[in-house]
């Protein structure tokens, strides 16, 4: 007996010593660092320092490991230890600044700290974007303070993006530093940008023209892939939800020989289920299938020279209308739908020359080919874009300057009265950046660009911007500049296809022309405590002549374009507060408010379709104990002027106060696996809220029981008491409602 009892006790004992524990305390100058995160590397084994910085893991099998301890501010540190036969005591000092020193591009065309940089750039990664997972980057904009996404149409859903209140083609959107999203794309191509490729989206708001030329008038967003070396080997992300809409993300990288990375992605969306909430006998949300394909290759060469190569393809067969439409009846007038077929590729370059001098040659090309119908109305239209530049960035003592020379082929032909010919231009371009550094605290960029448009004949951009840094987290920056823009109507104006309103153009449009200047203050407060809060204000003002802003007011059957016989301006305040609690709980909140206006004869009136004030948020919970994240993200828009048809048009002139929230839970707790799901738009908000409906003459498409009188405005009828004609472009929000999701990513790194 006594032998059976001291047997168990050696087991015991034995199997008690094949677990041991790892504990010790993390702090940064002389200061204990409470809820800092310390880890296994690889592994599902993790916890956070108590209130005095002490931590402790136990149950650690005997092996070598690598342990991570990281704190929001400071630098990551990795110390390699090795599990024997005792328990261990591994302390950490981890030093502060990291996060203070996020590097940016766009603001200046060159990789610097953005405390560094003149020009204010936020920066938006991955993480943000998974706080509320979308299938595009369109709709991952819809949390960025002072930036919306706008629908366009109540039936196809194109739209494009507003940053502070201007409309979308007043803002540039490039891919790695490339302007190849403009016109067709800007419209119908900002869905088919997968999210699972983004390193990280840079933000400029107001006028980019002195670098990035026509179309960077009101701001521009910069959407940076990931590099092939810094990319997982494999990736995979699906996700899926309750109204049926379907993504898949999936990507690897590889060794191509001794000298080549390649980093390869796909997008698949998929949603084919017709909904109609609000018994219109129209979709609410317009059925799509697309797909995106992309490549990128980085090559080795001597003195880390660089050169890149990427080209993606996509391609998008999307329908909205009528519930009983199919493709049988597609350009006829029995049945009414908008069908939009894109085909579109892009191939961008950087290559560095093989010389002494840092000089870079960057290159694009895009070719998008459009085959829509809007009921029987057929639009077919074709745009490439080829663009290159050379730069020669070149210090001397304490001036930085960036020279460069540009070339931008634009070809756009289409099938509609307003372009009778191909319209084929070739506009090249000088530009010249001196950045002064006068001393640690203040520095002073001089930039100015010349842009030959034979349309237009000579143009000039010039723009200034002061830093001042009065202490290593303080920074105050002056902005001024002017933009212009040349504008391409029926890529822009996406009601001109739509519904029964005739395009007038009452005279030769002249490009707009516009002038800034921002002051923008960026404070990061680091606290002893474990938090950490940015803060983010700025002020704007903009004028702009020979604006070109559609006309719904004058005849509601007409949209009219001509440069605004006045000015118009655009002006606000903007606040964001990002703050970090240390203890897995972060936060942000951000605020806009802006008057953007038209002053014609003395008159002034409100931009249609732009609210004069917004907000963002979102929270965030980590509990390390059971690895689960709560992401709680929202927005919120004021009143916007809203596109009626006339006097006896019943449906409110302006929106309601508005708001989107999300509510999302997530799980890292398996090794490079996450599984995430939660409810999108759980306040279940849409759109015709308060309007006794949406889409205008929604029973009657194609105008076959609307009554005009000889000067085409529309007669009353008892079948059309309100005088409308059919018309879709009466949106402001997203018309879809409350909805589950899941989804789940993998990673092999």
């Amino acid at each position: 007996m006594r032998l059976i009892i001291l047997a168990i006790f050696t087991s015991i004992g034995s199997y008690a010593q094949t677990s041991f524990s790892i504990s010790g305390s993390i702090g940064s100058e002389g200061e204990s660092l409470p809820f800092a995160s310390v880890y296994l590397e690889n592994t599902t084994t993790g916890t956070t320092t108590n209130t005095d910085g002490l931590y402790t893991l136990n149950n650690i099998s005997p092996g070598n490991y690598t342990l991570v301890a990281s704190f929001t501010g400071h630098t990551t540190v990795k110390k390699n230890i090795l599990i024997e036969d005792k328990n261990i005591t591994v302390n950490f000092t981890l030093e502060s600044g990291e996060s203070l020193d996020e590097v940016v591009i766009t603001g200046t065309l060159k990789a610097v700290s953005r405390l560094e940089s003149p020009v204010p750039v936020e920066i938006y990664t991955s993480a943000f974007f998974k706080k509320n997972p979308t299938s595009n980057i369109f709709e991952a904009l819809q949390n960025v303070n002072g930036v919306r996404p706008q629908l366009n149409c109540n039936i196809c859903n194109t739209g494009d993006i507003h940053i502070n209140g201007l409309e979308g083609p007043y803002t540039l959107v490039l891919i790695d530093g490339m302007p190849i999203v403009s016109g067709l794309s800007t419209v119908y191509g900002l869905s088919g940008i997968p999210n699972s490729l983004i390193e990280q989206v840079e933000i400029v708001k107001g006028p980019a023209s002195s670098l990035y030329g026509s179309g960077a008038v009101g701001g521009l967003i910069n959407i940076i892939t990931k590099l092939p070396e810094n990319a997982p080997i494999f990736f995979a992300e699906s996700n899926i939800n309750t109204w049926g809409e379907w993504n898949l993300d999936a990507g690897f990288k590889t060794k191509v020989g001794k000298k080549a990375t390649l980093l390869f992605g796909t997008n698949y969306f998929k949603y084919d289920n017709p909904i109609d909430n609000n018994h219109d006998n129209f979709t609410d949300v317009t059925l799509q299938d697309r797909i995106s394909i992309f490549q990128k290759w980085n090559f080795k060469r001597n003195h880390n020279r660089k050169f890149s190569l990427a080209g993606r393809y996509f391609y998008e067969d999307r329908w909205g209308g009528e519930i009983n439409w199919n493709k049988s009846y597609r350009g006829g007038d029995e049945v009414y739908a908008e069908s939009i077929y894109t085909s579109r590729y892009e191939l961008i370059g950087e290559y560095q020359l093989p010389i002494v001098e840092n000089i870079t040659f960057q290159f694009s090309y895009s070719d998008h080919d459009q085959n829509s119908v809007y009921g029987n109305t057929p639009y077919l239209a074709q745009q490439r874009i080829g663009f290159g530049q050379f730069i020669w960035d070149k210090q001397i003592k304490n001036h930085d300057f960036l020279i460069g020379t540009a070339i931008r082929y634009n070809y756009y032909n289409d099938n509609t009265t307003a372009t009778i010919n191909a319209d084929e231009v070739t506009i090249p371009s000088l530009f010249i950046q001196d950045e002064i550094d006068f001393d640690e605290k203040q520095s002073l960029l001089l930039g100015l660009r010349y842009d030959y448009d034979e349309r237009h004949g000579n143009i000039f951009t010039p723009r200034l911007a002061y830093r001042f840094k009065p202490t290593e987290s303080d920074i105050i920056r002056l902005n001024a500049g002017t933009g212009f823009r040349v504008v391409n109507l029926f890529t822009e104006e996406h009601a001109a296809l739509t519904g029964a309103r005739d395009v007038v153009i009452k005279e030769e449009l002249k490009p707009e022309q516009s002038y800034n200047v921002t002051l923008n203050y960026l404070k990061k407060l680091y606290a002893k405590n474990g938090m950490l809060f940015t803060f983010d204000t700025s002020a704007w003002y903009t004028y702009f002549i020979n604006a070109i802003i559609p006309d719904y007011d004058t005849n509601p059957n007409q949209i009219i374009y001509s440069n605004l016989d006045g000015y118009s301006t655009s002006k606000g305040i903007s606040l964001s507060v990002d703050a970090t609690f240390g203890s897995g709980i972060s936060a942000s909140i951000g605020a806009t408010w802006q008057d953007v206006s038209q002053i014609k004869n003395g008159i002034q009136s409100q931009q249609i379709l732009t609210e004069s004030y917004s907000g963002v948020w979102s929270f965030s919970y980590k509990n390390y104990p059971t690895n689960l994240t709560l992401d709680y993200t929202g927005n919120l828009y004021g009143p916007m002027r809203l596109p009626l048809l006339g006097d006896l048009d019943p449906r409110e002139e302006y929106s309601p106060v508005w708001s989107i929230q999300n509510i999302q839970l997530t799980y890292d707790g398996i090794t490079n696996f996450e599984f995430y799901g939660g409810v999108k738009n759980i306040l279940d908000w849409t759109p015709n809220q308060g309007n006794p409906f949406i889409i205008a003459r929604a029973n009657d498409p194609f105008d076959e029981n609307v009554q005009f009188d000889p000067n085409g405005n529309v007669i009353p009828t008892p079948d059309n008491p309100y005088a409308l004609t059919f018309d879709p472009s009466y949106v402001y929000g997203p018309n879809q409602g409350i909805r589950f999701f899941f989804g789940v990513r993998y990673k092999l790194r």
